[in-house]
């Protein structure tokens, strides 16, 4: 029986390696070396980011929220205080789609917090 020399394990995984840098620019798509190299910063990346893209979006909601509240004389940490003290549990993703959807709502929920705050 011929020893195999070039098995298909190694073209599968060259293939797959190359597969994942499919529109990578350059030669960063089509030789294995480079490609190889960018895909395993592209995934450290994409796993990095994913973890980042929770505190953006955190930050992106307490900036709509502080907006909105500040347009009611209220900073956003009092309004948080008075949130707490109210005890409303609406988490800022929440408060901030209804910042922006439904000003009315949270009017009245500003309303709340700023007289649980006066007492």
């Amino acid at each position: 029986m011929p020893r195999a020399v070039d098995g298909t394990k190694r073209k599968d995984h060259r293939k797959k390696i190359l597969k994942t840098t499919k529109g990578f620019w350059g030669r960063r798509h089509s030789n294995y070396k480079v490609a190889k190299d960018a895909a395993a910063k592209a995934l450290s990346y994409s796993y990095r980011d994913r973890r980042d893209r929770k505190g953006s979006f955190r930050r992106l909601w307490i900036a709509r929220i502080n907006a909105a509240v500040r347009a009611e004389d209220l900073s956003y940490s009092r309004f948080i205080e008075g949130l707490v003290k109210a005890e409303i549990a609406v988490d800022r993703k929440m408060l901030a789609d209804m910042a922006i959807r439904d000003p009315e709502g949270f009017k009245a929920v500003v309303a709340k917090a700023k007289a649980a705050l006066a007492s």
